[in-house]
This record gives C-alpha cells, sequence and structure tokens, in this order.
C-alpha cells in the first residue's frame, strides 16, 4: 500500500464478523508491504492507516476509518451514506462496503480501433429500469444492456458507439439522505477499479460478458469516467479511501486547503507521479480486463492542471499518448471545469474527440431565431474549424443538442426555465441560462444534428420523447423523472431518427471527415461548398436577422443542397440547379410545400433529362 506521509498500514480482513489486522511491516520507499499467510479467494478486507491529523498540512489520518483498496476490483455491497463516515474518531467498518480479494482475469481479446460516428450516451439504470421487453431480475443493471430489445433498439436508430455513464462505485453526496434523494447519475465515484454493485451485481464478470456481446453486435463501448474528483467531497466529506490513505498526495490543494476546481469539493491532483500511475493503471484494467473501447472523460480539463493552469502536455495526458494500450483507445473529453481557464474546448490532444458545446448552443440559438446566429451555424454544421482546424478533422467536434445534464431534447422546446425545486436546493441548481426555442420542432433540431459534419451524440431517449418535467439537473432524481417511459415512446420519432440516420448513410460522400474549403475537391469542377440565401444567391455574412441558409455541396460530380430556415415564412428553393439538372427533394423535417417554416429540407441534383441522380 502506498502512502508517502502515513506511518503504520494495516491489512483488515474480515471473517464471521470479526476483524483481522495484519501490519504490513516491511517497506520500500512509500510502498508497506508483508506476506500475509493463508487469505483465501473472496476474503473480504480493507485497510487501516495510522499518520499525523494536521489538517492545515493535508494530512487527515485517521485509523478507526476503514478504507477501500484503491485497487480492489470488487466490493461486498454498494455504498451507504452516514454522518459518522464523516466523523474523526468513530470506527467504520460496520458502515462501508468490503474489498473482495480476487484472482487476476485474463486479457480480453479487443475489436479492432474503430472512430465513432454516432454515440448514444446511456444511463443504465434509467435506461432499462421500466423497460417492459426485459425481465425483470436484470432490469436497472448492466446484464440487461445485452438483452435483445435493447440490441435491436440500437441497431434501428443506427449506433455505432455506446457510451455508458458512469458504473464505478459511488457514494451519494451527504447532503442527498436528508432530502429523501439518491444520486441517479453516479459522477461521485470513491475509487476507479470496482463496478458499483448496485448496477452490476455480477460484479466485473458481467460488464464484461456484456460488452463481449455488444461487440459481437458490432457495437462499441465508451465509459464515461470520473477522474476529477472523488466521494470523499470537502474537508467535511466522508472518509473512504484516498483522504484516509494519504489525502495530501491524492488531492490539489493549497496553503493546506482543498481546491475545488470541480464543484463536488476536492480535486483529484492528476499532475502526481503516483497518481498519475494508479489512473493510468485503472484505465488499462477496464480496457484490458473488461473489454472498454475506450473512454468520456468528465471535466477533463482536471487531467491537464498544473499549479500553473492547463497544459496539454500534462503529465497524465502524456502518459495516455505514450500507453501502448490507451494509445489506441476512443478519448471523449468534456472539455472543461469550473476553475481558472477551465474552459478549454479545442485543446485537448490531436486524436481525442471532444464535446462542442457550443455546437448545442448555435444550434438552438439559430432555431430560436436568433440575430446572426445563421453565420454561427454555418460553422457548427461544417465542423466547427474555428475550434478543431488544428486537429485536422470534424469528428473531433462530438455534436450534441442534449446530454444527461441540462433539458432534454423534448424539454428544450416546452420549457424556457428551469424546473429543479424537486432537487431540494431551492431552484438554485443547474443552468438558468440554457438556450431553449420554446414550442419549437425536435425534429428540425434532430435533422440538424444529423446533417452536421462531426459525431454524432444522442442522449438516450430523446429519440422517443423523454422528459424530466423542465428539470434540467436531474442528477438526484433516481425515479420516474429520469427513467425512461418505453410505454409512452414516440414511435414516429423513433422510426424518423432512424430514417435520419439512413439518410446520412445515403449522402455519406458528402460528410465526409474533413473541412469544406469553398474550392474544388480534387478534380472536381465546382466548389466543394457554396451558401446561399432564400433568393438563391450568395449568403450574406453579415446580414444579422437571416432565419434561412442554404448550403450546396459538389462531390464526385454530384450535388446536394441542405436548407435550414428557421423564417416563419415557406420558401421555395431558388438556388439554380447546374445545366441539364434539376433539383428534387428528397427530405423534409416537416410536411409541407417547398421549404416549409422551421424545417430542415434535403435536396438532390439529379440529370433533368432521365430522372436520375448523378453518381
Amino acid at each position: 500500500m502506498f502512502t508517502r506521509h502515513g506511518t503504520i498500514v494495516f491489512l483488515c480482513v474480515f471473517e464471521n464478523n470479526a476483524e483481522h489486522r495484519f501490519e504490513l511491516k516491511k517497506r520500500d520507499g512509500h510502498v508497506h508491504f508483508d506476506f500475509v499467510p493463508n487469505l483465501k479467494e473472496d476474503a473480504h478486507y480493507g485497510f487501516r492507516v495510522e499518520g499525523p491529523w494536521e489538517p492545515e498540512s493535508g494530512f487527515r489520518f485517521d485509523a478507526t476509518k476503514l478504507l477501500l483498496d484503491p485497487r480492489a476490483w470488487a466490493l461486498t455491497e454498494p455504498f451507504s451514506y452516514h454522518d459518522n463516515l464523516c466523523q474523526r474518531g468513530i470506527d467504520t467498518a460496520h458502515l462501508i462496503p468490503k474489498c473482495v480479494a480476487q484472482k487476476p482475469l485474463l486479457d480480453v481479446k479487443r475489436p479492432v480501433y474503430r472512430q465513432p460516428e454516432f454515440i448514444y450516451e446511456l444511463n443504465v439504470k434509467a435506461f432499462t429500469k421500466l423497460h417492459p421487453d426485459i425481465p425483470h431480475a436484470k432490469r436497472g443493471t448492466v446484464a440487461a444492456l445485452a438483452e435483445m430489445p435493447v440490441i435491436n433498439h440500437l441497431k434501428k436508430l443506427g449506433v455505432d458507439t455506446i457510451e455508458l455513464m458512469p458504473v464505478w462505485a459511488w457514494i451519494d453526496e451527504r447532503h442527498l439522505k436528508p432530502l429523501g434523494l439518491k444520486n441517479a447519475w453516479g459522477y461521485n465515484p470513491v475509487q476507479f477499479f470496482a463496478p458499483d454493485p448496485k448496477l452490476a451485481p455480477g460484479g466485473l464478470a458481467e460488464i464484461r460478458e456484456t460488452i463481449s456481446i455488444l461487440h459481437d453486435h458490432d457495437f462499441r463501448v465508451v465509459l464515461d469516467v470520473v477522474l476529477n474528483h472523488t466521494g470523499e467531497s470537502d474537508q467535511f466529506g466522508p472518509t473512504l479511501c484516498f483522504r484516509g490513505l494519504d489525502n495530501s498526495t491524492y488531492y490539489s490543494r493549497i496553503n493546506g486547503q482543498l481546491i475545488n476546481d470541480t464543484g463536488c469539493g476536492n480535486t483529484v491532483a492528476l499532475y502526481d507521479p503516483h497518481v498519475v500511475e494508479t489512473t493510468v493503471a485503472a484505465l488499462r484494467h477496464w480496457v484490458l480486463k473488461v473489454g472498454v473501447d475506450g473512454f468520456r472523460f468528465d471535466l477533463a480539463t482536471v487531467m491537464g492542471r498544473l499549479p500553473g493552469g492547463f497544459e496539454r502536455d500534462a503529465p497524465l495526458l502524456q502518459a495516455l499518448r505514450k500507453d501502448s494500450v490507451l494509445s489506441k483507445c476512443v478519448m471523449i473529453a468534456e472539455p472543461w471545469d469550473i476553475g481558472p481557464g477551465g474552459y478549454q474546448l479545442g485543446n485537448f490532444p490531436e486524436h481525442w474527440l471532444e464535446w462542442n458545446d457550443r455546437y448545442r448552443d448555435d444550434t438552438r440559438r439559430f432555431w430560436r431565431g436568433d440575430a446572426y446566429s445563421a453565420n454561427n451555424l454555418a460553422t457548427r454544421i461544417t465542423g466547427s474549424s474555428d475550434i478543431f482546424q488544428s486537429k485536422g478533422k470534424p469528428c473531433a467536434s462530438v455534436n450534441f443538442l442534449s446530454a444527461h445534464d441540462g433539458f432534454t431534447l423534448k424539454d428544450i422546446v416546452a420549457y424556457d426555465q428551469k424546473n429543479n425545486l424537486n432537487n431540494g436546493e431551492d431552484n438554485r441548481d443547474g443552468k438558468s441560462d440554457e438556450v431553449t426555442w420554446l414550442n419549437g420542432d425536435v425534429k428540425a433540431l434532430l435533422a440538424t444534428l444529423f446533417l452536421s459534419r462531426g459525431t454524432i451524440m444522442l442522449t438516450a431517449g430523446d429519440e422517443f420523447g423523454r422528459t424530466q418535467s423542465g428539470n434540467n439537473n436531474a442528477y438526484a432524481q433516481d425515479n420516474e423523472v429520469t427513467w425512461l417511459n418505453w410505454e409512452n415512446k414516440n414511435q414516429d420519432l423513433i422510426d424518423y431518427v432512424s430514417k435520419l440516420h439512413e439518410l446520412r448513410i445515403s449522402l455519406h460522400q458528402f460528410f465526409a471527415d474533413e473541412f469544406l474549403t469553398g474550392k474544388p475537391y480534387h478534380t472536381d469542377m465546382y466548389p466543394d461548398a457554396q451558401w446561399f440565401n432564400e433568393k438563391g444567391e450568395a449568403f450574406e455574412w453579415g446580414n444579422g436577422s437571416s432565419g434561412y441558409l442554404g448550403l450546396a455541396l459538389f462531390r464526385h460530380n454530384s450535388r446536394v443542397a441542405l436548407v435550414f430556415n428557421s423564417s416563419n415564412s415557406s420558401q421555395p428553393l431558388n438556388f439554380l440547379p447546374l445545366p441539364n439538372r434539376a433539383w428534387q427533394k428528397i427530405f423534409c423535417s416537416k410536411q409541407g410545400e417547398n421549404c416549409p417554416s422551421d424545417s430542415v429540407v434535403v435536396y438532390r441534383e439529379i440529370n433533368s433529362a432521365n430522372g436520375k441522380g448523378e453518381e
């Protein structure tokens, strides 16, 4: 057990409600170790560490606190918050799950790396809890994702990458229990190796088997992971693992006080050599022993934080790039935190994908009708070159309309103010200035998403009209607020999303992973992109009131026209076709002739003589 400042380390083995302590008497540098005879497989254990209690110096050792092994693979039970976990001098062995000793697993056979094209963000419990076609015993668990009704649904949508919201063991925030609430999202981990028994009662084997089945059906699986903070929270939080092992090593501090760049009470010191090594080992564990294909990193700016600020070549980011396993994985950043200089969109390593909140907000603003929003939409639907040009590929932009935090897609057009009262914080929590489009059309929003260059992300349930009744921060709603209502799903909207995916596939040559130039592509005769207004003339970029944006794409002697019309009137297509060709409408997000108001329309150029598209 590693501890820089702890003086004595005990391994605590539990058998028949009795605790047996074994001091690790040997030491190599900061590692305490020893041999404990007759330790059996499935033995239950934890640690206790003695050392100084000097909070002003960052030392918070308390041997009355039973601690998790930071590299344990399994826990006996889920965490349940209790105030005594936070109180110095009170024994917590009866309050904390025990680690379970397990034999090593063989490495899994990993599929070939594949770049995500359509990511589906999924909360395991919320997605499966009320699914009528999943066996009751599996509902709410990872194993439910291997059931054919789930697989068939995702295949119908065209999903290729499933992003699982946190499955690592977590603890509820201490303010939730008095409110009768529970953490529904899992962004409050205790350590980085063990799955939460609530979601995976079968442990790592359950997740491993589920991922294997999903791989057999050609899905890739990405884990949403929280490395930036832990559930030990601020100085008044519980002592569960890292704090008791060596608080001053694992958490960022200034003048002895915890730094809170995460808004969750603490910030993991991901620049410390030992913490970097532990983190890399954890990620390798999930890839090699469980089979995941990559990771989405919550508040990823923390991963690059040094005392002087964010650096793209910070120790952890360098370690991931150099690692023979992790360098070949999907890496997705949520490129911000709440600390100084925390917004780092576009600044992560070259092969990383990044959540693009600029896409989310600029798309919503265009459909709401904001001034000059067409200018910004043009940049967003073509891959956000203003942000990602240095990476060379639009796929770096993860385009999304909504995510687990914020309004659902349906609520974007149904609410203009958040309704978070049932979170128990007097509606203070959650974003107060979300961009909404009251009484808008989700079909126009979805069409924009699927007709944009970049990587698509859709949050589970948005394809059939999920609502959280205006709650835009439903992390504490482990109930029907977040559980997907499959019985009342909007099948028409599901079919529509499926049709959008098929449309994108049929037009794949026009959505190549390259930035547009406005010049001919290779041997083509015409520019790869031409922007036009409702009159068919060149778009005026200084026109602050335009609610009409047209884009003609030319590739390999074929051309399509995309029209985004947020104006209040129907508009015909006035952009002239090439000689001996005519425009044929192949898609409209809304019923009606020409280009109805609040709609997205796609036209294909055909040979006017025979009515066929050029190949």
